[in-house]
Formats: C-alpha cells, sequence, structure tokens
C-alpha cells in the first residue's frame, strides 16, 4: 500500500481521536493549579520555537513563566514543573490506548504476512509439508524479565484496558469518566517494589494476555496445516526471570525464588479452575459432570495452598477422559472448549512460565574456591590446581560443605537456591524451572562450576536435570566463545550433560552489555558472526544448538524491528529455535493484548520458518563478508575512542539523568554491579546506561561510529558498494533501518547549551557531529529521502510521542541545569528530575 494512503488512514483513526480525546484529557480540573491543562499546548509551543532558536530550557521555561503564568515563587513554579509530568504521563497512556486500540486496523495496511496467510502461500508453492515439518520442533520462547522499564502499576493497566474498550467503541461518556479516573490515580509506587512484586506485575500479563492468546494461537495453527494432526505445544514457550534472576541483585534469596514459583504454579491453577467453573455450567451430563467436579476441587486446593500439588498428569487425565465420554455419549458437545482447556494444560503444564536461574560467574568461583578449601583441596586460590586438576574435581569430584561455612551472603544464598532446586521441579514440573543462566561467561569454568554445584548441593549421583546457559555478552567473551564450547564438548562428562538433555545446548548472548562494550554495529556484527561460529562448533559434535537472545527495547539493546534479525539470519546460523528476553515497555508495547502479542508472534514463526524454507537466499558473500568487517572495524575504534574520551563519564554523571535512575522506585535491582563508589563503565548496567542518553534525546548507544564507518568506506570510493550491500544483505539493511529509529528519536536542540559549557563543548560537538554524519550516510546508501521513510505508521507514532513529551523534556533539562548550579531549591529540582523519567521512559515505549 502507498505510504501515502498509509499516513492518511493513521491520522484517521490515531491522530485525529487521539486529538479528539486529549481535549477531553486536557480540560479536567487538576488540584492547586487551574487551567495547568490548558497551558500544556502552549508550553510545547514555546518550547519548540525556543528550541529551534538555540535557547537554554532555562530560559524558554523562564520565558513562558513570565509571559503566560502569573506564578512568581520558586516554589509555585517547581509545583507547576510536577503538575505538568504529571499531566504528560496521563497524556502517554491516553495515546498509547488509543494507538493499542488500532492496532488491528493498523496493521491490516501493513504488507506483514501472518501465519495463516503464510502457511496458504506454502501450500500453493508446495511446500506445505516443509512447514509442517519446521512448526513441528520449532519453537519461539519470550522470556520476561523485571528490568525496570516499565512504570506503570496494575491499577493503571487495568485503566488502560478499560481505555481501550471504550475507545473502540467510541464511547465519549466512558472515556471521559475513565480520563478522570487516570488523573487521580497513582503512577508511582511509594517504596521499591520487592522482587516478588516485581513478578507479581509480570504474572497480570500471563493471566489476563498470555493465558488466553498462546492457546487461541496454537488452535489457529493446528486449524491451518493440512491433516489436522499437528501436536506441538512448545511451539510458544513463556519463561520468566523476576525471582530468579539474582545477577547484581541482592535482593533476590532462595525465599523469593520458591515464593515466585508457587506464584505461577497458583496463578496458573486459578486460571484453569476459572475454565473448569465455565465448563461446569455447561458439562451437566450424567458421568462427565462428576469428573469436572472432582478436577475442579482437586485445583481449587492446589490453587490456595501451597504444600498440595496436583500434577500435569493428574490434570490432563480426568480431561482426556471427559473428552472421550463427550465424543462417545454426548454428540461431541462443548467438545471444542474441553479441547481448549486440554490445548492450555499441554503448554502450560503446572508451571505457567519457566522459572529461569541466573547468576553472575564471578559468585559461582567464590563459591567453588569456598568448596574447594573446605574439602582441603587448595589453602586460598583455584590457582593453586593446574587447569586439568581442577577440571578434574569440577567433573568427577564429590565434595561436601556446610551451608553456614560461606561467609559472603551472596554466595551463601546462592548455593542455598541450588539446594531448592529440585524442589522447585517437584512442584511445578521439571519445565518449571531448569535452566541456570550464568552471566559474564568468559571461559570454561563458567560452565564447570554450576555444573559442579548442581551436582555437589542438588543432584548427587543423579544425572542434572537443568540446562547450563553460559551468557557470552562482552565482545571477547563472543571472540572465544567458539573455543570455550569445543573445549567443553570434549570433556567426557559434559558430553553425556548434553546427551541427557537431549543433545541440546542453549547458549545465550547479550545485545546489551555487548553494545555497551562494543558500540552498535561492531557488537551487532559480533553477535551474527559468534552464531555462526557456534552453529558449526555444535554441529561438528552432533549438538542441537538453541540460541537465547538478551534484547532490550532500542536498536540500542537489540530492539527494534526484532523479527527483522530472525528473517536476515544467514544460512550458517543454526534455527533451531528463536528465543529472547521481553521487558519492561516491550511487554505492554508489543506483547500487552492479545492482538499485539498474537501478531509478534506470528511474526518471528513465520521468520524461523522462512529461514528454513529459503535459507540459501541468505548467503553472504566473501566480498560482504569483508566489508561488513571494515564497518565494524571503523566503527569499534569511533566508539571506543569515545568512551575513553575524558570527559565520557563525567557527561553521563554531570549532564544526563544517570544517577537519578537508582533513586527512583521503578525496580529492585541496583542500576550498578558491585558496591563501588565511583561510575565505572564496566559495572554500569546496560538499562541506565542506555536510558540516559534516551533521555537525553542523543541516543547514542544507537548509532554512534555508524556514520564514521560508512563515510570512510563512500571516501575510498565505494559508495556503490555500500549501496549494494543494503540491498543485498538482509541484516546489514535491518542494522541501518534499526538505527534509524535512534536517529530520529535524537533532538539535539534539547542539549545545544550546552556548547556554552567550556568543559563539555568539545564532547558534546563531537557527539552531535557523529550524529549528522549517521543521518546523511544512512540515507545516501539507503536511497532514502528522509529516516523511516518505508515505516510511514511508525515515524508518525514516533514523531506524536515526541511532541507529547518535549514540555517534560524541557523541565528535565531546566531542573538539571538548576542542580548543576547549586541552585535554592535543589533538593526539590532533584525530585522533578525523578520524577520526569517516569514519563519520557513510558512515551518512548523502548528507551532502555
Amino acid at each position: 500500500m502507498e505510504k501515502s494512503i498509509v499516513t492518511k488512514e493513521f491520522n484517521r483513526i490515531v491522530k485525529n481521536k487521539f486529538n479528539v480525546y486529549n481535549s477531553l484529557f486536557l480540560s479536567l480540573p487538576y488540584p492547586k493549579v487551574s487551567h495547568i491543562g490548558m497551558l500544556i499546548p502552549l508550553l510545547y509551543e514555546v518550547s519548540k520555537a525556543g528550541l529551534e532558536e538555540g535557547k537554554d530550557p532555562e530560559d524558554i521555561l523562564e520565558t513562558f513563566f513570565t509571559s503566560h503564568t502569573q506564578l512568581k515563587t520558586e516554589a509555585e513554579k517547581i509545583d507547576f514543573m510536577m503538575r505538568v509530568i504529571q499531566y504528560v504521563e496521563r497524556q502517554v497512556v491516553l495515546y498509547d490506548s488509543v494507538e493499542d486500540s488500532a492496532f488491528s486496523e493498523l496493521n491490516s495496511y501493513q504488507n506483514n504476512l501472518s501465519l495463516k496467510d503464510y502457511i496458504n502461500l506454502s501450500k500453493n508453492k508446495n511446500e506445505a509439508a516443509e512447514v509442517l515439518h519446521k512448526l513441528s520442533s520449532f519453537s519461539v520462547r519470550f522470556v520476561f524479565t523485571a528490568h525496570p522499564t516499565q512504570f506503570y502499576p496494575p491499577s493503571v493497566l487495568d485503566i488502560i484496558a478499560k481505555l481501550r474498550k471504550f475507545i473502540r467503541k467510541n464511547s465519549i461518556d466512558d472515556i471521559d469518566i475513565t480520563l478522570q479516573q487516570l488523573g487521580l490515580t497513582s503512577f508511582i509506587n511509594k517504596k521499591k517494589p520487592t522482587p516478588l512484586e516485581e513478578a507479581q506485575n509480570v504474572v497480570y500479563f500471563l493471566t489476563h494476555v498470555y493465558y488466553d492468546s498462546v492457546a487461541q494461537l496454537y488452535k489457529s495453527i493446528r486449524k491451518n496445516l493440512p491433516g489436522g494432526e499437528f501436536h506441538n505445544p512448545n511451539i510458544l514457550q513463556l519463561g520468566f526471570w523476576p525471582g530468579g534472576d539474582r545477577d547484581g541483585n541482592p535482593f533476590v534469596t532462595y525465599e523469593t525464588t520458591l515464593a515466585v514459583a508457587d506464584e505461577l504454579r497458583m496463578s496458573l491453577m486459578k486460571r484453569y479452575h476459572n475454565d473448569l467453573m465455565e465448563l461446569k455450567q455447561k458439562l451437566t451430563f450424567r458421568g462427565v459432570e462428576e469428573e469436572v467436579s472432582a478436577l475442579s476441587e482437586a485445583i481449587y486446593v492446589a490453587m490456595y495452598d501451597r504444600e498440595r500439588i496436583i500434577s500435569y498428569g493428574e490434570i490432563l487425565g480426568p480431561l482426556e477422559k471427559i473428552s472421550e465420554l463427550l465424543k462417545a455419549n454426548y454428540n461431541q458437545l462443548y467438545l471444542d472448549e474441553v479441547e481448549t482447556l486440554t490445548d492450555k494444560v499441554h503448554i502450560f503444564k503446572t508451571h505457567f512460565a519457566s522459572l529461569d536461574i541466573r547468576q553472575n560467574h564471578i559468585v559461582h568461583q567464590k563459591a567453588v574456591e569456598s568448596i574447594l578449601k573446605q574439602n582441603g583441596l587448595i589453602k586460598e586460590s583455584l590457582d593453586e590446581l593446574n587447569p586439568e586438576a581442577l577440571k578434574s574435581v569440577l567433573v568427577k569430584g564429590k565434595l561436601k560443605a556446610a551451608l553456614s561455612s560461606f561467609e559472603d551472603p551472596v554466595v551463601r544464598d546462592t548455593v542455598i537456591n541450588i539446594t531448592h532446586l529440585k524442589e522447585i521441579q517437584r512442584k511445578n514440573g521439571e519445565e518449571g524451572c531448569n535452566r541456570y543462566i550464568i552471566s559474564h561467561a568468559e571461559d570454561v569454568y563458567s560452565v564447570l562450576f554450576v555444573y559442579a554445584l548442581l551436582r555437589w548441593f542438588s543432584w548427587k549421583e543423579e544425572p542434572v536435570r537443568m540446562d547450563i546457559v553460559p551468557l557470552f555478552e562482552s565482545i571477547d567473551g563472543m571472540n572465544h566463545s567458539g573455543n570455550i564450547m569445543n573445549e567443553l564438548f570434549q570433556i567426557p562428562e559434559y558430553r553425556q550433560h548434553i546427551s541427557n538433555r537431549a543433545e541440546s545446548q542453549t547458549i545465550m548472548l547479550g545485545f546489551s552489555d555487548g553494545t555497551k562494550d562494543g558500540g552498535y554495529l561492531q557488537a551487532n556484527w559480533s553477535i551474527f558472526k559468534t552464531k555462526e561460529n557456534l552453529s558449526e562448533v555444535c554441529d561438528a559434535f552432533g549438538i542441537k544448538v538453541i540460541f537465547f537472545d538478551g534484547r532490550g527495547g532500542p536498536p540500542a539493546r537489540g530492539g527494534g524491528k526484532t523479527h527483522r534479525f530472525y528473517a536476515a539470519q544467514s544460512n550458517r546460523i543454526a534455527n533451531n529455535a528463536i528465543q529472547l528476553t521481553i521487558q519492561g515497555q516491550t511487554i505492554s508495547s508489543k506483547y500487552g493484548t492479545k492482538l499485539q502479542f498474537i501478531h509478534h508472534s506470528e511474526q518471528l514463526l513465520t521468520a524461523g520458518i522462512a529461514n528454513s524454507l529459503y535459507a540459501g537466499a541468505h548467503k553472504i558473500s566473501d566480498q560482504n563478508r569483508a566489508l561488513m568487517e571494515e564497518l565494524a572495524d571503523i566503527s569499534y575504534e569511533k566508539y571506543t575512542a569515545l568512551k575513553n574520551h575524558p570527559m565520557f563519564v563525567p557527561y553521563l554523571e554531570t549532564k544526563s539523568t544517570l544517577k537519578y535512575y537508582g533513586m527512583t522506585n521503578i525496580g529492585s535491582r541496583p542500576t550498578k554491579r558491585g558496591d563501588n563508589k565511583r561510575l565505572n563503565l564496566d559495572d554500569l548496567r546496560a538499562i541506565p546506561f542506555v536510558g540516559s542518553w534516551s533521555q537525553l534525546k542523543q541516543h547514542v548507544p544507537g548509532y554512534f561510529g555508524i556514520g564514521s564507518a560508512l563515510k570512510a568506506i563512500a571516501d575510498q570510493g565505494r559508495l556503490d558498494d555500500l549501496k549494494q550491500l543494503f540491498t543485498d544483505v538482509p541484516v546489514f539493511r535491518a542494522l541501518i533501518e534499526n538505527s534509524m529509529v535512534s536517529l530520529i528519536k535524537s533532538n539535539f536542540n534539547l542539549t545545544k547549551y550546552i556548547t556554552k559549557d567550556p568543559p563539555y563543548k568539545e564532547f558534546w560537538e563531537i557527539l552531535f557531529g557523529e550524529y549528522e554524519l549517521s543521518k546523511k550516510m544512512v540515507l545516501e546508501i539507503s536511497g532514502y529521502r528522509t529516516l523511516m521513510e518505508e515505516e510511514p505508521t511508525s515515524k508518525n507514532s514516533i514523531r506524536i510521542r515526541e511532541d507529547i513529551v518535549l514540555p517534560l523534556l524541557v523541565i528535565q533539562q531546566t531542573a538539571l541545569q538548576k542542580i548543576e548550579k547549586n541552585a535554592e531549591f535543589k533538593e526539590d529540582y532533584e525530585k522533578v528530575v525523578r520524577r520526569s523519567l517516569y514519563g519520557n521512559i513510558n512515551a518512548s515505549r523502548n528507551s532502555a
């Protein structure tokens, strides 16, 4: 469809509707400041014009106060800023609701094939058997994390759901009342959430969205595939990190992990029970109603008593019996509803989502070192043993240690948690907790330490029933990952472990820390090559490799149009499954409704199928590989020079909102690893790092180095080679188009005032220069006239969102300027900065 038509339809069903409902919203009364809603559009116009003229945010806001308000005191002005922030936050919710309600209609104007379309197309091409074969063994796993990039409490999520429904119906009165409720509902946690509360927030989506939508999509796949015999309930899997991810979060304890496992199981039992109660009203037949009553009573007890366990087989057996009775005696009446519930039991079993355990490699090293000391194998350090001796102890040794002997509380809790893993599997089933992920895996011992701890403290002489998953995050770690896995697979005991785990090895790759470490282009190309290399290594040992991608929301953390990357995998990359983390705003923006979840799931499934059927189309020539390598190396040098600039860290500390992330009540996890008082880039987590650049509207990690790399090649007279690379190599095209999202969201006018600050002037100009160059070069090689030219819907959505938050951003920058000057009311301005983080992040939907 022509882009002009798409834009016209977007304006009709989104922009115009938002403007109508926004006029209602802006007229709502707010305590303390009258007519504030009417002043916000004026503040937007003043801010926009002022920034374009090169004015400081502080001057813009002061001019606004003088010309358009009666506010005189600093306290009154600060109070006004807080009210504007609150209004903007709610405008964002309104816009989210309008856009989400239009999702289905907007999607119809896109060129995306649904899974049904793809299956029908395969029938016409006589490829249906191949598609059926692929889908019978393929899977997509969404792993939900607790990373703090989403701030809507359940009460606000319920309001958003109501707004969507009323907007679809154009029910003005209901929208008006709901907007009033929204205006009076708090968005902010009074205190930091506990890890259990974070888990419960994500369980909200499991129960309200995914329980039904996963089953609905599964049923649709079975209906559309030929033969009607399709059975792969694992085709869509849900993973879960809240309560299991303890890397750098001392608040996640073994008690938390046990409580979250119970929460998942018992929440699922409540959904099963609700479905059975509905069936009970319909299945009033002799012999059937007794089965339904007995099963619902057993599940009722299990959904409230943590110690009363009902197994997968104990739920499935009665449902299968009920189906047989309906077929034999009751004309298959309501059989479809029973089979739908049976599908859900096949999919979710008794765990709902698989709880992953994650911990840092260093913690495991400390634990093993302590155990070896207690067993008299070393005096002080693991270095006392030669590599072969250490490996032998780890894979063959039968060691013991008293849990009370571990002095470090984090190490002690990590080991205690391992002792409880079999208990979680007993209650939730093995799939309920069967993966142990190792952060910062840099050598073979990263995996062997965990293998040893699992043997010593849980499985003893039994085969270890956990997948051990190394997470390679740094560029150096990825470069050595092939050698590490090759060495592991040559150890007989570990190779036997892999055989016990269905000849499968899951390997996680970190986009977030990879980009922080190596820059956007180098990190993504390194991950691509690492997957190719690891695929070859695993294939040589007859092992099925599954790649698990640690992705965030924005392009700088592996996000953006995610399905593009999976559709662009080369023929050298194993295509056994797609697994990725989903977090924060991405949960609500891409997977927050049933329609959204089903659409994006289908996109990933079709990407997986396409890579199997048309793998040859994604072969990358040696010439193009060499060119990609050159670009990655040049961009890496440029990005590394930026990181090594003496003002890099001071700029983030002084000019950005970095230090305020840890002061907000948005997540339980600290913003950096360790307790080092000084800011160390290696310790800094990717979320506050990327998020701080986003708040500055500079989005540096999402493009920095691309412009310089492209220009360096073009200056060699090879511009046509770059254009051909963009055309011929899908992964390069995906990277460039995703970088356009970062570029189009940037607004350097907001921080142009920094050029008046001598210590930071040169650094800001380096950032701005690369931004301008990157814009110029991506347009030149793509042939586009404007950024995101091929994505008018997303482009228009970004434009509206950026307009909504502009007043908030000017307020935030003003507060930062006041704080830097150590102005009066400094603490109040710090509160303004903290409060402003929420609306900006939620508006961007994928900022961190």
